[in-house]
């Protein structure tokens, strides 16, 4: 069975069990002192982009080897640091910089786009306005929460556009929320990526891409695991056929609250530490409150 997942980690472990599978690269990274597992998978032609159904890029998979994110951890500041690192590999940190948070704030687990993107520190009207300060050290850094085209009637990639013409930044960076097909990945993963991303394709809701072929500057996508198909559910339990009425079901954990307050802190963190890197955790965080 093919199961809907937008980890290529997946992708290619799925792939991988029916052919053999060329032209995708993988390095791994152990972070024992903060414990966390680093996989970089590489797809590096167009013939493995369309098994995997992925865009040719880079894909860094960093999991949690001590539980769910939803729980509290001792190794909060080193794995924002490790987070912000392993950002800073799939791209060079330009001078200006859009961050994009996708979702839906009404949907929990869809929030995780708009929850990372109000702790994101907004420098872009202080490089532009205090002319008495010295700014060196910040990146000049805007961010933009799109809404969902049900709330708006405006397309995510439409909204990034525009803003995109009207400030010309030199990178984005899109968070949203991921679908899985492994239970172990719901919650206690996070994937970067260089090749943008399509919002909802995990759960066969797909708009329009987000990617450097589309908006015409390098787009990192970030994200975590927040819902799973039903499907997983049924193929773990030996449950086959899926009854009718579960079919087209998305299950989420039921700590999804603490989930999203977790990782949209971690990962705004990580976004802030990797655009602003002579700013300490306290300094950045007393700057956006």
């Amino acid at each position: 069975m093919s199961l809907r997942t937008d980890l290529a980690l997946e992708s290619a472990q799925q792939v991988s069990l029916q052919t053999q599978l060329e032209g995708v690269s993988q390095l791994r990274r152990s972070y024992e002192s903060i414990k966390l597992e680093v996989t970089e998978i590489t797809v590096e032609s167009e013939k493995a982009a369309r098994l995997l159904n992925k865009p040719a890029g880079r894909y860094i998979t960093v999991e949690s080897a001590d539980g769910h994110f939803s729980s509290y951890s001792d190794f909060f500041d080193g794995r924002v640091k490790c987070i912000a690192n392993e950002i800073k590999r799939l791209c060079e940190i330009p001078e200006r910089v859009l961050v994009v948070g996708l979702g839906n704030r009404a949907i929990t687990p869809d929030s995780l786009g708009p929850c990372a993107a109000e702790k994101i520190f907004a420098t872009r009207h202080i490089k532009k306005l205090a002319k008495d300060l010295d700014t060196s050290d910040l990146s000049d850094v805007a961010v933009l929460t799109t809404g969902v085209m049900a709330q708006t009637g405006v397309e995510s990639s439409a909204s990034v556009r525009a803003v995109c013409n009207e400030i010309s930044p030199q990178l984005v960076i899109v968070i949203d929320a991921l679908a899985c097909s492994e239970l172990s990945h719901l919650g206690t993963t996070v994937q970067l990526c260089n090749t943008g991303i399509s919002p909802g394709s995990g759960v066969e809701n797909a708009r329009k891409e987000l990617s450097e072929k589309t908006l015409g500057i390098p787009c990192v996508a970030v994200g975590v695991p927040t819902v799973t198909d039903m499907a997983t559910i049924a193929q773990a339990a030996s449950l086959d056929p899926l009854p009718k009425e579960f079919q087209g079901m998305i299950v989420t954990p039921k700590t999804i609250d603490n989930l999203i307050r977790r990782t949209s802190a971690m990962i705004a963190a990580s976004v802030n530490k990797a655009l602003h890197p002579t700013l300490t955790f306290e300094e950045i965080q007393s700057l956006i409150m």
